[in-house]
């Protein structure tokens, strides 16, 4: 007898549609798996067979054939063995299922028959309502993961044996019910950091508002304790929120990743991701034997943090060129190759110097001459010019720690860059994949850009004096369009632009240089 059944294999960040045909001959007995299992796959007759046994099911000693199509895919882990389970159990005519055909099944099990968590969830369900079925039965740490997609009835289990009883029409669970929007717009305005508890800094918050209201790249240059991590922390709550399409499509990349915790539904904010400084590339960029997203993925639609920047490796900061270029990566190697979405904010800090204190108001630096440049030349060249923003952060005088008066909400510096992101909004709304002024290219820059001669004069003052490189240009360019913004002015004055330029501190030929 021949039965199929329907589950999913991820690839990249999306899932495709996995046909597991069981046929069932009465002579001989064998087991075999067909269509590129992984062992995982391979593994699961054991799995299975136990897990009958021990929920008094017996699996029929008959010659058996799984194949699972399209035979050109690799299956990946132990998440097909519920719906392997199943179809043996049809064509063994164990059970009497009511319109299989009507059911994505997923879910590792465990020897005792209860049900596992798999990764990967949200994509299957996006794949399942898109090629038209009507119920799908995963595990229940899984459910509200899946619940989010709408026109589909989701059924949460823990046991085979409640598998068993809604594929054959009588179920004890109820589908899991998730009011999707709602609960996106509720949780969307509560953050556990807030630019209210920030004590002074008011040029640094002023170009972390810059930043968020163009989506541009910021490095953060001070000593130990001026607050460059406290402050990044806090850069989300003044993003523009997620919309919908972009929460769905973050969540679906750490869904992948098994970065989702138990009963977890949509991301709600911008995701923040601050790998340690022993990252390896392959961890940074995605990758791997069975591929996975990496950090940088991981942080699309939001931050990636890189404390402490010169302490990553040469190789980990340059596979990030190409990336914060194209806001995407595509991972290529010999058996693979995937292509995850990285349209990441890149927050960086640094300390000015080894010792970290060139430049202190009140502390000497002990480094050796030439330290500074040398310190500053980890980072290289390329890559800080991809970075728009860089700024000089010096330590909180004691008179503005003491001050107990709260400091601007991230609320209200949230709602300039909003109405920023607005204007460009409306700007690019002819450019689908233009969405922030760091995402202009050459073509937006001529038509958005255009300088008065007394701008034009500062830019170019500015350009021969620091000796800066093209891109710089390029760069100076968007932030002023996006400084601005911040003032709905159509026309970038002589003040936006000579602010912009000031925010390029690293390429001025006489930084460092006194030491």
């Amino acid at each position: 007898m021949l039965v199929k059944t329907y589950g999913a294999a991820v690839q990249g960040i999306d899932a495709m549609i996995v046909t597991i045909e069981v046929s069932m001959e009465s002579r001989g007995w064998s087991f075999t798996i067909v269509g590129l299992p992984d062992t995982a796959v391979k593994e699961s007759y054991d799995r299975i067979n136990t897990a009958m046994r021990e929920s008094g099911l017996q699996l029929p000693r008959r010659s058996v054939v799984v194949n699972m199509a399209p035979a050109d895919v690799k299956k990946e882990g132990a998440a097909f063995d519920l719906p392997i389970a199943v179809g043996l159990l049809a064509a063994g005519e164990a059970i009497q299922p009511v319109e299989l055909d009507s059911f994505m099944i997923m879910g590792e099990l465990s020897l005792d028959g209860h049900v596992r968590p798999v990764r990967g969830v949200l994509p299957m369900a996006i794949a399942a309502r898109k090629a038209g079925f009507k119920s799908m039965i995963v595990p229940k740490e899984n459910a509200t993961e899946a619940a989010v997609v709408n026109d589909i009835a989701v059924y949460g289990v823990d046991h085979l044996l409640q598998v068993l009883e809604i594929v054959q029409g009588y179920p004890s669970v109820a589908p899991v019910e998730v009011d999707t929007r709602a609960e996106f717009a509720a949780a969307q305005q509560v953050f556990d950091y807030d630019f209210s508890e920030v004590k002074g800094q008011e040029n640094v918050k002023r170009a972390f508002e810059v930043a968020c209201a163009g989506g541009h790249n910021i490095l953060l240059v001070g000593p130990p304790g001026s607050g460059k991590s406290m402050m990044a922390k806090r850069l989300p709550s003044i993003m523009p929120p997620l919309t919908l399409r972009e929460a769905l499509e973050t969540t679906k990349i750490h869904s992948v990743a098994g970065r989702l915790r138990q009963g977890a539904r949509l991301l709600t904010h911008r995701p923040f991701r601050s790998p340690h400084h022993t990252v390896s590339p392959v961890a940074l960029v995605g990758g791997g034997t069975n591929p996975r997203p990496g950090e940088i993925s991981l942080a699309h639609n939001g931050v990636l943090f890189l404390d402490e920047l010169p302490e990553f490796s040469r190789a980990v900061l340059e596979v990030m060129r190409q990336p914060l270029e194209d806001r995407h990566i595509t991972v290529s190697r010999a058996k693979y190759n995937v292509d995850y979405p990285a349209s990441f904010m890149l927050v960086a800090s640094m300390n000015p110097c080894p010792c970290g204190y060139y430049n202190h108001p009140s502390r000497p630096c002990t480094c050796m001459p030439g330290a500074v440049n040398k310190y500053l030349g980890k980072i290289s060249g390329p890559l800080l010019d991809r970075i728009d923003l860089q700024i000089e952060i010096l330590p909180v005088p004691f008179e503005k720690l003491a001050d107990a008066a709260p400091g601007e909400p991230s609320a209200v510096i949230r709602e300039r860059v909003v109405k920023a992101r607005e204007i460009q909004a409306a700007r690019f709304a002819d450019e689908p994949y233009i969405h922030c002024n760091a995402q202009m290219n050459s073509r937006m820059l001529q038509r958005c850009c255009q300088l008065s001669k007394q701008t034009a004069d500062i830019l170019q003052h500015a350009m021969i004096k620091f000796d800066m490189s093209a891109r710089a240009y390029d760069r100076i360019l968007k932030v002023a369009r996006t400084i601005a913004d911040l003032d709905a002015s159509d026309e970038i004055k002589p003040h936006h632009m000579s602010e912009a330029v000031n925010y390029r501190n690293l390429d001025r030929s006489n930084w460092g240089a006194t030491i």
